[in-house]
């Protein structure tokens, strides 16, 4: 372990371990969540029903909250909530139609990666040559996985992968705000009100513009699909996106970004004993996804620990 490696992990709280394994361990397993979920409802209908599931549970503390927030903090909320939790549930439910849980957990551990680019391009950040070199190594391994894993069809894999990319980009985006921006609100907050912004538009769509009442009256395994993606909405959702904002805001955004490189782990291990199999060279890819993650991660100088 390097010398900055060392400093990182000693300054960091032990509370921020804690939250950082529970996140890995529900997000990890949203996956399968996902995935059980799409035997019987469409990616639309999975991801509406994730997103309207947070909102009924969070509803409460939305309401306890609105009005205390000043107006001008609202409009980042709002964009938090859309691009950190209402945008990313259509994008994963949709890539996991072509895609194996456990290649979705793995290129969700791009996250990292992009939440350094949002904050050069956007939030001042300062960069050093390791980081763009962990950069460089994490796409390269983004690239391969997706090649082998589509048994050396790119473009095939890439039509599922891309919604993971852009979706990681968006969580990228969120982090940075929620650090820079939304610092002093409370995490509950953040993640209630965002919620309570796009909640209703998806209720209305699920309910309106979906054959979800029908779907749901179906039979049993359809009950059981439901139950799935209410699990995912209620504490892959609503609970997690609070334990990450608060994350983010006693720690930095690459630490908290960080819960991606082990959520891999996790869904590797539910994919796996879910039957799912994959060539030898896939998870040689996902090594050096996570190479170039940790590489970013750790090569963050001392004063950045404060960002």
């Amino acid at each position: 372990m390097t010398s900055q490696a060392a400093r990182f992990l000693y300054q960091t709280r032990p509370g921020g371990w804690v939250l950082l394994i529970l996140l890995m361990l529900t997000w990890g397993s949203s996956f399968i969540l996902m995935k059980r979920g799409l035997e019987i409802y469409s990616s639309v209908q999975v991801g509406a029903i994730r997103i309207f599931m947070a909102f009924l549970v969070l509803l409460p503390v939305a309401l306890k909250h609105i009005k205390r927030i000043p107006r001008q903090k609202l409009k980042y909320i709002f964009v938090v909530g859309l691009l950190g939790t209402g945008l990313p549930a259509f994008l994963f439910a949709e890539a996991q139609t072509g895609l194996d849980s456990a290649v979705a957990g793995i290129l969700n551990s791009l996250t990292p990666l992009f939440t350094l680019l949002a904050g050069l391009a956007f939030f001042g950040q300062k960069t050093r040559a390791a980081n763009v070199a962990g950069v460089l190594i994490g796409l390269a391994g983004a690239v391969g996985l997706i090649y082998v894993t589509g048994n050396g069809s790119l473009q095939f894999r890439f039509s599922y992968a891309i919604y993971i990319v852009v979706a990681t980009v968006f969580y990228a985006i969120q982090s940075n705000m929620i650090k820079y921006y939304l610092h002093d609100v409370k995490a509950a907050a953040i993640a209630a009100i965002g919620f309570f912004f796009i909640g209703a538009p998806a209720g209305i769509l699920l309910f309106f513009f979906t054959d979800f009442t029908q779907d749901v009256d179906s039979g049993t395994n359809a009950a059981l699909a439901f139950v799935y993606i209410a699990l995912l909405g209620i504490f892959g959702s609503a609970i997690a996106i609070i334990l990450y904002n608060k994350l983010v805001q006693t720690t930095t955004a690459i630490f908290a970004s960080s819960v991606t490189y082990f959520v891999p782990v996790v869904a590797l291990l539910w994919g796996i004993a879910d039957g799912e199999r994959f060539a030898a060279s896939a998870f040689v890819f996902a090594a050096i996804i996570l190479a170039g993650v940790v590489l970013v991660n750790h090569s963050k100088n001392r004063n950045a620990l404060n960002k």
